[in-house]
C-alpha cells in the first residue's frame, strides 16, 4: 500500500482542556495557530460533552464507547470490567496495531490477577488492548526516566520541577516559569514518541493515540510560555458573589467549595480554592493559556512531519480531550459535579474524505462515546453493539440526520476514592452517591440518586447560578425532564446480545 492508499487515524487526547478554550469558538484571545488550522481543514464541534469525569471515568468512556452506567469504571481507582471491547481491541480486529503515547488512566479488573498486583497501588494503568509507544504509566516513570537519559538532574524529590523559578519563589499562581525548560518538558517529551514512532511506520497504516498531560495542573509554564499572556485579557469568571452563597445550591456543590485544596493544582501550594480571588484566577488562567500554546506547538511538529511525508491528506485527524476544569468558575478547580466547565470539551474532526466541510462549526450535540464508532466507521470498521455512541461521519459530511439525539447526556459519581470523601459527609452510600444531567438548549436538569435534583433556564440563567427545581412553577419541567433522563437510560441500557433471540430455526440476529 502506497502512502497515498493508506488510511491513517491520530487521535490527540489532550487533557483537562475546556471547550471554552478554542479560538475557532471564540476564544480570540489564544494564539494556537495549528489547532486553527486543524479547525479550518475540519469540522468544530461547539456542544460537545464527555459524557463522564474525571479522567479514568471519562477516557473509558471515550474509548470504549460505553455510557459510565455501563462500564462501571465510576471513579479513578474503580476497575474496569475486561469483558467490555475498546478501541485498541475494535483496532487490532480490523488489522490496525492501536499504538498510545500518554495514558488511559485505568485500574485493570481484579479477577484476572492478584490483589497483589502493584497495579493496584497506582491511580491507573494501561488500558487492556492498546500498546504503549511512549509511557507515562505509572506515576511518570517513563518522563522522570527521559529527563534522566536527557542528562537532566532530576532533584530529590521529583515533582519539585513544577515549582516555580528560584529559591524565592512562593508556590502558587505565578507568571514565573517551571523550573523545567520547555525542551525537556512533558509536552516535548510526548512529541518526541510520537515523532519517533511516526518514522518509523515506514509504509504501513498506523493509528496513533497521541496523548498530552497538558493543560493539566500543576498550573506552571516553562519559558517563554509561562508570559505569553496578559492575566488581564483572559475569560471573566462565572460564579455568585461569595462561595457561601453558591454553596446554598446544592449539598455536593457545598462539599466541593469546603473541600478542595489549591495544593492539588499548584505543586507545593495550600489553601483552599475557594479562597482565590479575582486577580489569582487570572493569572492561573493566563498560566493554563500558555500551556495550552505550549501544546499547540509541538502539534505543530506532528502535523509538519505529516505535511512533509505527504500523509496529512490521507490521515483522520480527531482533536479532544477527556474533560474541562473549572479554573475558578464557581469558586472550584478541578472536574467535578455537574457544572459545563467540568464536561464541555473541545473536539475538531478533520476527514479527509470530507473536503466540502472544512472550516464549519457544528452546534448539533456531541458526546465523547461518539469518537469510537467514528474512528471504526472511517476505517471500515464496525461498532459494537453495545456502543451508546453513534459515528460522526455523517455530521461532518453532510450536517447532523434529523435522527441525531436531541440533548446531551452525562454522569458523575461521587463515591469516596481514597482523596475524596464526600459519601460520610452528604449521608450517603456507595451506590447512592451518583448523578446524571439531561440537558438541551434551554434546560439543564440534574438529577441524584438520593439528593434533591436541579433545574436551570440556560436561556434566562447560563451561569446556572439559580435553582428552579424546588420551584411549584417548574414541577411540570422538572417532571418532564426526569422522564427523559430515565427514558435516555433505558434505551442505552447495557445490549451487547440483546439483538439475538433463538428461534425453532436457530438463532435469529436482528438488525436495529
Amino acid at each position: 500500500m502506497s502512502v497515498a492508499q493508506r488510511r491513517n487515524v491520530l487521535l490527540i487526547v489532550v487533557d483537562q482542556w475546556r471547550a471554552d478554550f478554542v479560538p475557532a469558538l471564540g476564544a480570540d484571545f489564544l494564539k494556537t495557530p495549528n489547532l486553527d488550522r486543524l479547525c479550518r481543514e475540519g469540522v468544530t464541534f461547539r456542544n460537545h460533552v464527555t459524557t463522564a469525569v474525571p479522567c479514568g471515568p471519562a477516557r473509558a468512556s471515550l474509548l470504549t464507547g460505553l455510557y459510565l452506567m455501563n462500564h462501571r469504571a465510576v471513579q479513578n481507582t474503580v476497575p474496569l470490567d475486561s469483558r467490555h471491547m475498546n478501541l485498541g481491541k475494535a483496532l487490532r480486529g480490523i488489522g490496525y496495531d492501536p499504538a498510545l503515547i500518554g495514558y488511559t488512566t485505568t485500574t485493570p479488573d481484579p479477577r484476572g490477577t492478584t490483589d497483589k498486583d502493584f497495579r493496584f497501588t497506582l491511580l491507573g494503568d494501561l488500558m487492556e488492548g492498546f500498546r504503549s509507544v511512549g509511557a507515562f504509566e505509572p506515576s511518570m516513570d517513563g518522563y522522570f526516566g527521559w529527563l534522566a537519559q536527557k542528562g537532566f538532574d532530576l532533584p530529590e524529590n521529583r515533582e519539585d520541577i513544577w515549582l516555580p523559578e528560584g529559591e524565592d519563589s512562593v508556590p502558587g499562581a505565578t507568571q514565573r516559569p517551571s523550573r523545567i525548560p520547555a525542551e525537556l518538558s512533558d509536552t516535548a517529551y510526548f512529541t518526541e514518541r510520537a515523532l519517533t514512532y511516526l518514522k518509523g511506520k515506514g509504509e504501513k497504516p498506523w493509528f496513533l493515540h497521541l496523548g498530552y498531560w497538558r493543560p493539566h495542573p500543576p498550573f506552571i509554564a516553562p519559558a517563554p510560555f509561562n508570559t505569553m499572556y496578559d492575566p488581564a485579557e483572559m475569560p471573566k469568571l462565572v460564579r455568585g458573589p461569595t462561595w457561601q452563597e453558591e454553596a446554598k445550591q446544592h449539598p455536593l456543590h457545598s462539599f466541593y467549595l469546603n473541600g478542595i485544596s489549591q495544593g492539588s493544582f499548584f505543586h507545593g501550594a495550600g489553601g483552599a480554592a475557594s479562597e482565590l480571588d479575582e486577580a489569582t484566577v487570572a493569572q492561573m488562567r493566563a498560566t493554563y493559556a500558555g500551556m495550552i500554546s505550549e501544546v499547540d506547538q509541538a502539534l505543530g511538529e506532528v502535523f509538519d512531519y505529516l505535511d512533509e511525508t505527504d500523509q496529512w491528506k490521507n490521515t483522520l485527524v480527531i482533536f479532544t480531550s477527556d474533560h474541562g476544569e473549572q479554573l475558578g468558575d464557581h469558586y472550584l478547580l478541578g472536574k467535578i459535579g455537574y457544572h459545563d466547565e467540568s464536561f464541555r470539551i473541545p473536539l475538531v474532526i478533520k476527514d479527509p474524505d470530507a473536503p466540502d466541510s472544512a472550516g464549519q462549526i457544528e452546534d448539533c450535540f456531541t458526546e465523547s462515546v461518539d469518537v469510537l464508532p467514528t474512528i471504526l466507521d472511517w476505517l471500515g470498521g464496525t461498532p459494537p453493539r453495545a456502543c451508546d455512541g453513534r459515528s460522526m461521519l455523517p455530521v461532518v459530511r453532510d450536517g447532523a440526520p434529523d435522527d441525531w439525539r436531541k440533548h446531551l447526556f452525562y454522569e458523575y459519581d461521587f463515591r469516596d476514592v481514597h482523596y475524596s470523601k464526600p459519601e460520610g459527609v452528604l449521608g450517603l452510600g456507595m451506590d447512592d452517591s451518583s448523578l446524571c444531567v439531561v440537558q438541551d438548549a434551554q434546560w439543564k436538569y440534574v438529577h441524584f440518586a438520593a439528593l434533591p435534583p436541579l433545574l436551570f433556564n440556560l436561556e434566562a440563567d447560563p451561569a446556572q447560578l439559580q435553582n428552579l427545581a424546588e420551584d411549584p412553577a417548574y414541577a411540570e419541567i422538572v417532571a418532564r425532564y426526569a422522564q427523559r433522563a430515565l427514558s435516555h437510560r433505558m434505551k442505552h441500557a447495557e445490549r451487547t446480545l440483546t439483538h439475538f433471540r433463538s428461534t425453532p430455526q436457530g438463532l435469529e440476529e436482528r438488525q436495529p
